[in-house]
């Protein structure tokens, strides 16, 4: 048994937090900082200065020796460069512990080394990471020691966002200045801010870490390239929910205590559908917080399942034939005096401000619906959308029968007089008490569903940062906000207007609300009926970002120029290329020099086998035969599967950066690769355990 816990003790106590900065700020400094979160501004130096000496001293005294701009670079994952809190020695030979304000507020790393999509020449270095004040500063202590960490937004020479954080912070004032105008219209003069809460749920695997090790595709590509199915997957459904297995338990609560300390709400934690799968939920956050805290999410599973002997597989698609692992984007707008704009109230049909906003957010994803689609584009993210497991790659929306029954009357009758209730729920038993059943059901197959008061995005991927599909919901909500503002700011008569606009949001984007099975070969076609964009891969959704209409919004609200966009499509052309690339080598060097030896040493063993039995005197040798005549062939396919794969990866490598190399490993690399891991898969399956060279499916998912 582990050490008692008291979570309200240790919540947060790794966090410049407002508690930490009333305590130690000056009242005036505290006040000035607290109204630039709020309002926005600039941080003078001299404020600058008091707040980095405070926080300075409060990391120290947290074990920090050095601090760091944590920013998130278009790289996927976070980057930090770390300097110590020392100065030039003293002639006593002391040294100086100090941090200044332009510290705090600017840093420099290099800005050629990240991804910059052609924003930046290879001889123009200088970038800047200017502190995101609305994000606490943070100790994370690990290996390193105590580090102070400082959210940063991370941009060029000439002003480009380089990273995800300054978009998203864009498209938060986006939707702010939309949504405080929409309010206004309703007689609302006391909200003077309008946030989108967000809350990612995190799936996982866990693997021996020894068994990882002696898998080279686990290791460079983060999935498995082979492997056969073991006699039991996830057919039973008994690992999902199931009772946590006491390594994974201790594991768990290593992360939780590591969160809280960081000031993460984790929430829920379960196992997951498939054996070795978990997932972890935290409460709401702020948009722009909730993307840090889901960074040091994936940060501290990966940390702490090594210390436990395991690693964390953050891969969407880690095992063929058993389910991948996503990320639920929960998202709703809140405004600063508590009230959820997404909430339905028990009436929706009288809730006109309700109505309209949600009219307004189903013709955002109807219009857009490919970018948003593109949003959760990801080279994992093309083994599992669709895969009768996910979300489907068709976008569409789930409102329940309760909303669906009020968007019906509006657009049948241009009114709405009625909203279905819940009842009780009868279960049968006359000890269980009695429950309130909703009135609405929930539907786990749709990418885009409501939930009660927030909308669930489902498309995302496990290990994607969740910074763009939320940067792409703010800014078309907000372009369907700012589209509603325009129309009944000119209103003669206000009541009809907003009726009227409700009914034609929803009659005119009425195809995009599906509340049936999303797995479904129907859904495809009636989809392709409504004239739904059904984009299969990441490489078909990438020319999404630069269609005139993404273009026109992002432009239109500030949060992506038109070379911003141009970069960010390069380096996602560029990113498929390199993965599949990597893919494709390590699947190469695994059957060169494992695979192939492998079965070539067992086929002799065999052969030996016959020889010597026949020795013996006995004839009939059929079953070796057949086994060795099977492991011939498969061996001959293997071998020609590998020679092919070799020759168009080559060709691939050979061709220019860009779309057309991507499309060419999409169209040509990737099945390829298929053909070659499936004599291998079935190899594995004929080969003596002992014999092959890496653990099976079996090891990896059932001995944790």
């Amino acid at each position: 048994m582990g050490d008692y816990v008291k979570v309200s003790e240790i919540f947060g106590e790794n966090v410049f937090n407002d508690t930490a900065m009333q305590e130690r700020l000056p009242k005036k400094v505290y006040k000035k900082l607290k109204d630039i979160i709020a309002e926005g501004g600039d941080l003078d130096l001299e404020t600058a200065d008091v707040i980095a000496h405070e926080m300075k001293e409060w990391a120290i005294e947290k074990g920090a020796t050095h601090y760091t701009h944590w920013f998130q670079p278009m790289t996927g994952v976070t980057a930090e460069k770390h300097d110590s809190f020392i100065t030039a020695p003293l002639p006593s030979g002391k040294v100086l512990m100090s941090f200044s304000g332009k510290e705090l507020i600017k840093g420099e790393p290099d800005a050629s080394s990240f991804p910059s999509g052609g924003l930046r020449a290879t001889f123009e270095a200088r970038g800047y990471t200017a502190w995101d004040c609305t994000s606490p500063a943070f100790v994370r202590q690990d290996a390193a020691g105590a580090t102070l960490c400082i959210p940063t937004a991370f941009c060029s020479y000439t002003g480009e966002a380089l990273d995800q954080k300054t978009p998203l912070l864009r498209s938060m004032e986006a939707i702010d200045a939309q949504a405080v105008r929409l309010l206004r219209l309703f007689g609302n003069t006391t909200s003077r801010k309008v946030t989108p809460s967000v809350g990612a749920e995190q799936e996982y695997f866990l693997v021996d870490q020894a068994k990882f090790l002696q898998r080279k595709d686990l290791i460079y590509a983060g999935r498995t390239l082979f492997g056969a199915m073991p006699p039991k997957g996830q057919e039973m459904d008994d690992h999902y929910f199931g009772t946590i297995r006491q390594k994974i338990a201790s594991f768990m609560r290593d992360v939780n205590i590591e969160l809280w300390k960081l000031g993460v709400t984790a929430k829920t934690q379960h196992n997951e559908v498939a054996p070795a799968q978990h997932e972890l939920a935290p409460i709401y956050a702020e948009a722009n917080v909730a993307v840090d805290h889901n960074q040091i999410v994936m940060q501290t599973l990966k940390r702490i399942a090594t210390q436990h002997g395991m690693k964390c597989l953050l891969h969407e698609k880690p095992f063929a034939g058993v389910n991948g692992s996503g990320k639920h984007d929960n998202w709703s707008l809140i405004t600063d005096d508590g009230i959820n704009l997404l909430d339905p109230g028990k009436t929706p049909h009288e809730n006109i401000q309700f109505l309209l906003i949600l009219s307004c957010i189903i013709k955002a994803v109807d219009e857009h619906a490919g970018l948003l689609r593109e949003s959760a584009a990801d080279p994992g993210n093309d083994h599992r959308l669709g895969a009768n497991e996910a979300p489907p790659a068709i976008v569409s929306v789930f409102l329940g029968e309760q909303l669906e029954d009020v968007v019906e009357q509006l657009v049948s009758t241009g009114t709405a007089t009625s909203s279905k209730t819940g009842e009780v729920l009868e279960t049968g038993v006359r000890t269980l008490p009695e429950l309130d059943r909703d009135a609405t059901d929930r539907n786990r197959t749709s990418p885009f569903a409501f939930t009660g008061n927030k909308f669930e995005f489902r498309m995302v991927g496990s290990r994607d940062s969740i910074a763009a599909p939320n940067i792409v919901l703010d800014t078309i909500v907000a372009e369907a906000f700012s589209d509603a503002c325009d129309v009944l700011e000119k209103a003669e008569n206000f009541e009809e207007a907003v009726h009227d606009l409700i009914k034609e949001n929803f009659s005119g984007h009425q195809r995009i609300i599906f509340n049936g099975n999303g797995y479904s070969d129907a859904w495809v076609q009636e989809a392709k009926r409504r004239g739904l964009p059904n984009i299969r891969s990441m490489v078909e959704a990438i020319p999404e970002l630069l269609s005139e209409k993404s273009v026109r919004v992002f432009e239109k609200f500030g949060v992506f120029t038109r070379s911003e966009l141009e970069s960010r499509v390069e380096i996602k052309y560029e990113n498929y290329a390199k993965t599949v690339n990597i893919e494709a080598k390590t699947m190469i060097d695994m059957a060169t020099k494992q695979i192939i030896p492998a079965v070539i040493h067992y086929s002799t063993r065999l052969a030996d086998s016959i020889v010597k039995i026949r020795q013996a005197g006995i004839e009939e040798v059929t079953v070796q035969k057949k086994i060795l005549e099977q492991t011939s062939s498969l061996l001959t396919k293997t071998q020609n599967a590998l020679e092919e794969l070799r020759k168009i990866e080559q060709k691939a490598c050979a061709l220019p950066e860009g779309k057309g190399r991507a499309e060419f490993y999409h169209d040509q690399v990737v099945p390829a690769m298929e053909a070659l891991r499936e004599p291998v898969d079935e190899l594995e399956m004929l080969v003596d355990k002992e014999m092959w060279p890496m653990p099976s499916y079996g090891d990896l998912l059932f001995e944790v």
